[in-house]
C-alpha cells in the first residue's frame, strides 16, 4: 500500500511539472483523482454495496479500539481461483493446458489417432471429450500431468502459459485474471490479512505463477494434487509425479484441505461456486467476525453470464444460501468497473 501511494504521488508530481501553465480549473480536476487515487484501495469497484461492505469488515476487525478486532495472526483470507481469481469459461484453463500436453504428446502415441478420450483432445473436439464423461476427462488429466517430475512439470506449465492464447480473447491465460479481486487481494494484505488460494484446481499447476499474477506465493497454496514419490535418482533426489489422485480440494474436500494445510480457520473467504460452499460454511463459523463473498457471473458481454445451469462454476446452493444469510454477492457487471487488467490500457 505505501509504494503505492508512493508511486499515485510522484506520478502526480510529474504531471503538475508538466501542467505549469494549465488553467486553476485542471489543476484541481488533477488533485481531486490523484486523491481517489491515493485514498480508493479498490479502484476497479463501482460504489456499492459489496465494496462497502468488504471495506466496512476490514475497518472494523483492523481497528484495536473496536470489539470485533481480529490479531493479525489469525486474520486468514482464502480465495478459490477458477472462476474466482481469473475466468474458467469457456472451459477450465487447466483442461487446455491438459489438451495442448495431450497434443504435444501425440507423435510419440500413434495410437492415441484413433483411441478415445485422445482422439477427441488430438482433433480438438470439445463436445466429444465432455460426452466421455468424468472418466474420459480424468484419463486425460492422468496422462497429460504425470510421468514426469515435479521440476519438469513446473517447467511445462511455465512454458505452456508463456504461449498458449484464449480461444475467446487471444490473450496469455494468465492475463485473465480479475483486476478487481488482485485490488482486493492487495487491500486485504495492506492490512494484515494473509492471503490463500484454496482451489479444486492443481496445486502444482498453480504454483509456477500464482507468485507473479497475484503477489500469493507458493506455499499459500491449497489445492488438489496427485500422488508423488521419492526417487533418490543415484544421488540426484526427484520427486515424480504418479497417474493416480492423491486429493480432491472441492467441496467437502476445501475445508479439510484448509484445515490440513494451513491450520487456521478463515475470517474471511471468497469463491463462485458450489464447489466453494463448505468453505464459507467452515469461515461462517469462526469465533471471530468473518466475512463470506460471492462472485456472481452476470456480465455476458465483457466475461460470462452463468449460474445455476452451468456445466461450470455452478452458483445453485451457493447463491441461495448467500441471499439467506446476508453473506456478500458481487454482480460482476455493476459492481466492477473493468474485468482485466489490460481493459485499463485498453480504455
Amino acid at each position: 500500500m505505501k509504494r503505492y501511494i508512493l508511486l499515485s504521488l510522484v506520478f502526480t508530481f510529474l504531471l503538475l511539472g508538466s501542467c505549469k501553465n494549465e488553467n486553476s480549473e485542471k489543476e484541481k480536476t488533477l488533485n481531486a483523482q490523484t486523491e481517489v487515487a491515493i485514498t480508493d484501495p479498490l479502484p476497479s469497484w463501482n460504489e456499492g454495496n459489496a465494496k462497502s461492505a468488504i471495506m466496512d469488515f476490514v475497518a472494523d476487525v483492523t481497528n484495536s479500539d473496536n470489539a470485533n478486532f481480529i490479531p493479525v495472526e489469525d486474520r486468514i483470507a482464502t480465495f478459490d481461483n477458477d472462476g474466482n481469481l481469473w475466468s474458467e469459461q469457456p472451459a477450465y484453463f487447466q483442461l487446455f493446458f491438459a489438451i495442448d500436453r495431450i497434443k504435444a504428446l501425440a507423435p510419440e502415441h500413434p495410437e492415441w489417432k484413433e483411441k478415445q478420450p485422445f482422439k477427441a483432445a488430438i482433433e480438438g473436439d470439445m463436445k466429444t471429450l465432455v460426452s466421455l464423461g468424468e472418466h474420459g476427462l480424468m484419463e486425460i488429466l492422468m496422462t497429460s500431468h504425470s510421468g514426469m517430475t515435479t521440476d519438469e512439470f513446473e517447467e511445462i506449465v511455465k512454458d505452456w502459459l508463456a504461449t498458449a492464447k484464449h480461444p475467446r480473447f487471444d490473450k496469455a491465460y494468465n492475463e485473465l485474471v480479475y483486476q478487481p479481486m488482485l485490488e482486493l487481494l492487495a487491500y486485504l494484505r495492506a492490512n494484515d490479512f494473509k492471503t490463500f488460494i484454496v482451489s479444486g484446481g492443481g496445486i502444482e499447476f498453480m504454483r509456477p505463477w500464482v507468485e507473479q499474477a497475484y503477489g500469493i506465493p507458493k506455499d499459500q497454496v491449497v489445492g488438489s494434487s496427485i500422488a508423488t514419490e521419492f526417487d533418490y535418482n543415484n544421488g540426484n533426489p526427484v520427486i515424480r509425479r504418479l497417474p493416480k489422485i492423491d486429493f480432491i480440494d472441492d467441496k467437502e474436500g476445501k475445508p479439510i484441505g484448509i484445515n490440513k494445510f494451513i491450520g487456521k480457520k478463515p475470517v474471511f473467504a471468497s469463491g463462485n461456486s458450489d464447489g466453494d460452499l463448505q468453505m464459507l460454511q467452515y469461515t461462517d463459523s469462526n469465533k471471530y467476525p468473518s466475512f463470506q463473498l460471492y462472485l456472481h457471473h452476470t456480465d455476458g458481454e465483457r466475461e460470462w453470464a452463468y449460474d445455476r445451469d452451468s456445466h461450470i462454476g455452478k452458483l445453485d446452493k451457493g447463491l441461495d444460501e448467500a441471499n439467506e444469510k446476508g453473506w456478500t454477492v458481487i454482480d460482476m457487471k455493476s459492481d466492477w468497473k473493468v474485468i482485466y487488467p489490460f481493459q485499463l490500457t485498453e480504455k
